[in-house]
């Protein structure tokens, strides 16, 4: 009424005064200034309504909503705008949102209310970081951006200085800071405190809705998510009665939406602006500490139950739309904020630290699994299911980390404490209770990372029966068991028995999970690695690709299984001789690793020291001896210098300097690398055996013989105890042993080692193995010399054909070409594969 009633002594022909003496005078004065502006033919006006922040269609006992139709001129000519927040007055008229500024707006917003220049490219965008920095995290909100512009004018500190103290110091930052130029609603602190009191007329709710709703990342937020916080045993009736009922909760949320305090999005999410969070979480001052705390605990209880099993399908979708939200949660954990000790919050931040294991953010699922083992420790037994199942995750994620010593003893506590459950659950649950079974399984697991693979077939064996006696053979968890018995088979080169579970397993999945979940990758990834061991390189290299095309797609390129792939495919190229494809397959997962992980991980040390095998089969040693210090330097900083994957290193290192004819140095590293492993594995553990070979090996370099001769019978002695009498390790011995045989001129016990090697790796990789057609070649070699027995199939031209050069090139006794024979090489150590 006043604001119409001042435009009456402006209007053309006015007699009247031009301010009203009393209420009734001034509400004439309205009513004149709005016949005037319906006189017919007078349509060259506009009539702003600015910031209607209340409305009601019909009067209210209060007097305190309105109708603002009941302003407008009766006519059918002019231009009206209203500005709102009040989305529902809409129905007025033609609906305009006023969106946030696009970036490049928000900054030239910033320099000119700043009173900086702007220096920017030949488009005229601005190149200042700090700028743009700071125009984001206003995400383009003009008053945030002109009250920091205000206050950057005024006290002279610069974009990156302006963006610390707001992150640092926000309440006392917005009570001192003011816009330029006049706005009715003050500054940030008080901008939408209007709206909060009629929020809090319409339904008190939707109030304590919006300040949960403000320790949520604020760009995609989404019913289910929020009702996730119901799975929290301790949550306060108002949320209960919210979000018990979708309903209800929707709306409630449609009221914090028609007062535009948060957007609809598609796929039914909604978003907030950051700057509303802000105000929420410390401009306000209504809200106590200890309500506060109540709704990090809904917070954090509603993004970590969220969290799906990885046997659901697709889970990684909705494990990757979580992350956001999971870091929001991380950043109010690491504040120092006390973590309430209730055994369902507790199992929220497990399933979160989950998810960062699943993503590969190994440092983050660290923090979350510690917090929760601390809180369950307190509030659970010790020996309670739920604190063994973090133990043992926290155990691999210190495996992951390379710091084995902590997983042994995360794993030594975790085993005992299974082995007591597993007794109290036959004696109360039944041995054919779920429960029960998973403690099993579990129990399985560990063994494995123990290396006690006879116990952990055991518990495999005993899981898998159950499994597929209570919910069938095709089930998730009994295929996760299958899988789990191929990689034990693998483990002690039982390949065949590997082979069959992998397959099974791969068919499981693909049935009831699809072809591109993650445990279908796994097995396809673990396939591809058991064809690589039996020398079927295409197919493996099939495995391979399909697993990276689907890693790549579901997880994205920098996933820790992405990486494990693509370090898979070196391997592969490389013993394809594809050198090249090789090195880049290598380098890729370098640079990932050492991105993702840390150049000093464990795995990027292991594609770095594959790098120096690769360059070690090219004779670029100078680079190969580089990777491989690399390497060492890393393992002996992490793991110390007698792990077993330093000795490993130290002994290609041996290789580059006898490739390098250093043959003193070669024997030293060979030494260390004996007497180290002797230490800590034993004198007839196989990397000791495999220290051994290779001193045989340089002896043989060296022209002694009888030295050589003594190391390959204790490795040959050795492996066939360990390993049998045809396992492709021990029949690489045996072909050593014919080397120095026929170096000696004892050509018939040659012979005899020869055919052996010959028939061993016939049965166990196939006649057109190139391990295989390298002894044929051998023994035709031989032939030269003397009257030798060959096998038909293997002619010398089919050799020559199948490996592509002439027959005696083996017979060369130069260092370079005997470093390249693959009998003479070590087999590979630990870091051969990496299973998802």
């Amino acid at each position: 009424m006043q604001s119409l009633a001042s435009v009456l002594s402006k209007l053309p022909g006015n007699q009247r005064a031009a301010h009203p003496k009393n209420e009734a005078e001034m509400e004439e004065h309205a009513m004149w200034v709005l016949r005037w502006l319906a006189v017919e033919g007078n349509s060259n006006w506009l009539l702003i309504f600015d910031n209607v922040d209340q409305y009601s269609s019909t009067p209210t006992e209060s007097g305190d909503g309105y109708d603002v139709s009941e302003f407008f001129p009766v006519a059918d000519h002019g231009s009206i705008i209203i500005t709102t927040r009040l989305a529902r007055l809409k129905e007025l008229g033609e609906f305009h949102p006023v969106r946030r500024l696009a970036s490049e707006e928000a900054v030239r917003l910033l320099f000119k209310s700043s009173g900086h220049k702007m220096r920017g490219n030949e488009r005229g965008v601005a190149t200042d970081a700090d700028s743009i920095n700071l125009a984001d995290r206003l995400d383009g909100l003009p008053l945030a951006i002109v009250i920091a512009g205000s206050f950057i004018s005024n006290t002279g500190v610069s974009f990156a200085r302006y963006l610390q103290i707001y992150e640092e110091s926000w309440r006392d930052l917005q009570s001192i800071t003011e816009p330029h130029r006049h706005y009715s609603n003050g500054n940030i602190l008080t901008t939408w405190m209007i709206t909060y009191s009629e929020i809090q007329k319409v339904d008190p709710f939707a109030v304590k809705l919006l300040f949960l709703l403000s320790y949520f990342h604020n760009r995609d937020i989404w019913v289910g998510l929020i009702r996730c916080g119901l799975k929290s045993s301790n949550t306060p009736d108002w949320f209960r009665t919210v979000a018990s009922n979708e309903i209800r909760f929707l709306t409630t949320v449609r009221t914090l939406v028609n007062f535009s305090l948060i957007e609809t999005k598609e796929a039914n999410g909604y978003y907030m602006h950051p700057v509303v969070q802000d105000w929420c979480r410390h401009g306000f001052s209504e809200i106590d500490e200890g309500d506060k705390d109540k709704l990090k605990t809904i917070a954090l209880a509603s993004v970590g139950h969220a969290v799906s099993l990885d046997s659901e399908i697709e889970y990684w979708v909705l494990q990757r739309r979580l992350l956001p939200h999971a870091t929001q949660m991380l950043a109010v954990l690491e504040s120092g904020w006390p973590i309430p000790q209730d055994p369902s919050v507790l199992q929220a931040v497990y399933q979160l630290g989950h998810l960062y294991s699943n993503q590969g953010k190994l440092k983050e699922a660290e923090l979350m699994y510690q917090w929760a083992l601390m809180g369950q420790e307190k509030t659970l037994d010790l020996d309670h299911p739920s604190t063994l199942l973090t133990v043992h995750s926290l155990g691999n994620v210190y495996s992951d980390q390379g710091r084995l010593e902590k997983a042994e003893l995360m794993y030594q506590q975790a085993l005992a404490g299974y082995a007591k459950i597993l007794t109290t659950y036959e004696k109360t649950l039944g041995p054919d209770h779920m429960e029960t079974v998973r403690i099993v399984h579990d129990l399985g697991d560990l063994y494995q990372d123990q290396g006690k693979l006879e116990e952990a077939e055991t518990m495999y064996r005993r899981a898998l029966t159950k499994y597929s006696e209570l919910l069938g053979p095709d089930h998730p968890h009994a295929l996760t068991t299958v899988n789990w018995l191929g990689n034990l088979y693998s483990d002690q080169d039982r390949l065949k028995e590997a082979g069959t579970m992998y397959q099974q397993a791969l068919t499981g999945y693909t049935k009831t999970m699809g072809p591109d979940h993650t445990f279908t990758l796994g097995a396809v990834l673990c396939l591809g690695n058991l064809y690589q061991d039996q020398g079927k390189l295409n197919e493996a290299e099939i495995m391979y690709q399909k697993a990276l095309l689907g890693y790549e797609k579901a997880l994205g390129p920098d996933h820790t299984s992405t990486l494990a792939t693509i370090h898979c495919l070196g391997n592969l190229f490389k013993d394809q001789d594809k050198w090249r494809e090789a090195e880049i397959m290598y380098q890729r997962a370098l640079t990932g690793r050492e991105k993702v992980l840390g150049p000093d991980h464990k795995s990027t040390l292991t594609t770095a020291s594959r790098l120096g095998t690769l360059y070690t089969d090219q004779q670029k040693l100078k680079e190969a001896e580089a990777m491989y210090r690399r390497a060492l330097s890393g393992f002996e900083m992490a793991l110390g210098r007698d792990h077993t994957f330093t000795l490993a290193v130290i002994g290609y290192l041996g290789n580059v300097y006898r490739g390098q004819c250093k043959l003193e140095e070669a024997e030293e590293m060979y030494n260390q690398a004996l007497a180290g492993y002797e230490k800590a594995l034993g004198p007839d553990h196989t990397s000791t055996l495999t220290a051994v070979d290779c001193l045989g090996n340089l002896y043989r370099d060296q022209g002694k013989l009888k030295d050589a001769e003594l190391m390959y019978r204790r490795a040959l002695a050795g492996r066939e105890k360990a390993l049998g009498l045809d396992h492709l390790s021990t029949l690489a011995t045996v072909n050593n042993l014919g080397n120095i045989y026929s170096d000696q001129g004892k050509l018939k016990d040659a012979e005899r080692m020869y055919q052996r090697a010959l028939a061993g790796r016939e049965k166990e990789l196939g006649p057109d193995h190139r391990d295989t057609l390298l002894v044929a070649d051998t023994l035709y070699s031989l032939a030269t010399k003397s009257v030798v027995k060959t096998h038909r199939k293997h002619s010398p031209q089919r050799i020559i054909n199948r490996l592509g050069y002439s027959t005696n090139m083996l017979l060369t006794p130069h260092p370079l070409v005997l470093a390249t024979r693959r009998s003479d090489q070590p087999p590979k150590q630990e870091e051969e594969h990496e299973v998802d």
